[in-house]
């Protein structure tokens, strides 16, 4: 079961859909715009990992709430440049003395 690591893009489109109820047309408009980067196999072929999938399901749930494409585009921006400079944060305090 070592295979199936969220990172690892196992999901076709058509499985990736049917796992998170969204078309496969609107898959690739997030794509698109940037909100998702599926792996593609030499092919070209586009496979989609456990952690795309809860991406997928974020941005379903922001649509929900009411964000469009670009406001959602922002949030993610912002959530990862929030997690970045937390981590700066916490290597900062790691090599400071006390």
């Amino acid at each position: 079961m070592d295979d199936l690591r969220p990172d690892r893009a196992v999901f076709s489109i058509s499985v990736t859909s049917e796992l998170t109820d969204v078309a496969p047309q609107m898959l690739r408009v997030y794509e698109q715009r940037g909100l998702l980067a599926p792996q593609r196999t030499p092919g070209g072929t586009r496979r989609y990992s456990g952690r795309d999938v809860d991406r997928i399901r974020e941005i379903t749930s922001l649509l929900s709430d009411g964000l469009n494409l670009a406001g959602i585009e922002r949030v993610l921006a912002l959530r990862a440049e929030n997690l970045r400079l937390r981590e700066e944060i916490d290597r900062l305090r790691a090599r400071s003395p006390r």
